[in-house]
């Protein structure tokens, strides 16, 4: 279980976003059905270079970098290519339509494949595009042509697979988390290269979102033929901020082509309704529907799971395509059954203590909302984003001793590391079988805790 914040606006503005909030064994309030739950992606941001690098910085970088350089020369032999023999038919098929445009096209979603289409890889704000290794290779193409920068990259990131206390990486990114899978990243850009045309650009370098999308296709390659359990962030990454699955979102196609083929699909999110399906079944009833019609059997149902509340209720699909909750005792980890309430309890005092701390500091009127196992705040007038960050980092910083798993968050969800571990025990996969699809990887975001568990893009 997990702790994270929720932020409700009873308004909406276009300066505004989400607040922070924190949350523990996450339970959504019950205000959020009420009032208009105003998302960081619906949000219009003030300020936007909080994700350059500054001039010290800079420096800092350029000269880590030529330290392992002198080291490092692209003359090295190139990275293995990871070999795709012994993979299953099943396997290559179940991943078909992310790799082919044109198997994309059939499930009614397409691929960014054209400038056109790329805009939808753009995001609002330089605070919400925070990754140390995405800037690191962004100040690489000051000194390195494109190809050259994923040259390195890729044999750099197969360094770190193999040995992370003692690669290039590590020293370069001493913030770098760990890879569970090493990545085609010349291939990948050679692939986006044909419409983005970054190596033919002499004066405009990659920005945060072509560098990201050229991750994701790498990874996508190299994971494609193993992925068995796929999870998806539900708010922002399934579906519009504050909405539901309809019965016309896309994604549907994907998912019921995915369980197909047998893999295990999940929806990770931090609504969390204890003892009442009905209300985790209207977030999702496109999809339930979906099932319904295509008459989809117990054996192919039983492929997918909901994860409520971060990581407090577990969800399948019974034979009335109706949800129902699977016993703690099958899945919750030995962990999670030693907490103790008084200590969830202090945890929470902690953290609206720390809320209503920063709040004054900001002059930022708020609400305090407590519940069971969650804290939050709503914002009684308009904000934006920076201040809402702010309040995010500070309660972070107020609880780093806590004893419990936490999360404090800005934005619609928290900490999917504990729970996203449980289902992984609980279906018996592993790591580099695992793959989490997630829109907030950021410091103060939901989905960044993630990286530990599975890859993720």
């Amino acid at each position: 279980m997990a702790i994270g914040i929720l932020f409700i606006n009873s308004s909406v503005s276009t300066l505004h976003s989400v607040p922070p909030c924190i949350r523990h064994v996450t339970e959504f309030p019950a205000t959020l059905q009420r009032q208009g739950w105003v998302a960081f992606k619906k949000s219009k941001t003030l300020g936007c270079s909080a994700a350059r690098c500054s001039a010290t910085a800079v420096a800092e970088s350029d000269e880590r970098l030529a330290d392992v350089e002198r080291d490092d020369s692209l003359a090295a032999d190139d990275v293995d290519k990871c070999s795709n023999s012994g993979q299953s038919d099943g396997g290559r098929l179940r991943w078909d339509m992310l790799l082919s445009t044109e198997a994309l096209g059939e499930a009614h979603l397409l691929r960014a494949g054209s400038v056109t289409d790329a805009h939808v890889l753009r995001r609002k704000g330089r605070l919400k595009e925070q990754d140390g290794l995405i800037e690191f290779i962004i100040s690489m193409h000051r000194t390195h042509s494109p190809f050259q920068v994923m040259e390195k990259m890729e044999r750099w990131v197969r360094e770190h697979f193999e040995d992370p206390k003692r690669s290039t990486l590590s020293r370069l990114i001493p913030s770098i988390g760990c890879f569970h899978t090493p990545l085609p990243l010349v291939r990948a850009l050679q692939e986006y290269d044909d419409f983005a045309l970054l190596s033919r650009r002499k004066f405009v370098p990659p920005n945060f979102a072509e560098i990201r999308h050229v991750l994701n296709i790498a990874q996508v390659h190299v994971i494609g033929e193993q992925v068995s359990l796929i999870t998806f962030d539900a708010d922002g990454t399934l579906y519009a901020d504050g909405h539901h699955i309809q019965g016309d979102n896309k994604m549907i196609g994907h998912i019921v082509k995915l369980m197909q083929h047998g893999a295990h699909v999940a929806i990770v999110t931090a609504a969390g309704y204890p003892g009442n399906t009905l209300k985790f079944e209207n977030r999702i009833t496109g999809l339930l529907e979906g099932f319904k019609v295509l008459g989809l059997p117990p054996s192919i149902t039983k492929f997918f799971h909901v994860m409520g509340g971060e990581c407090n209720y577990l969800l399948k699909v019974d034979s009335n395509y109706h949800l129902e909750f699977v016993e703690d005792k099958l899945w919750k980890s030995e962990d999670m059954f030693l907490w103790k309430e008084q200590d969830i309890q202090k945890l929470l005092d902690d953290a609206e203590c720390a809320l209503r701390s920063a709040s004054a500091r900001l002059h930022l009127p708020v609400e305090i909302v407590r519940k069971p196992r969650a804290v939050g705040a709503i914002p009684k007038e308009p904000t934006i984003y920076e201040v809402l960050e702010e309040m995010t980092l500070t309660v972070q910083m107020q609880l780093v001793d806590a004893m419990l798993p936490f999360c404090a968050f800005n934005g619609g969800t928290g900490n999917k590391s504990v729970g996203l571990g449980a289902l992984m025990s609980y279906l018996g996969k592993r790591p580099y079988e695992t793959l989490h699809v997630g829109d907030r990887f950021t410091a103060s975001g939901n989905d960044s805790a993630t990286r530990s568990k599975c890859s993720i893009l």
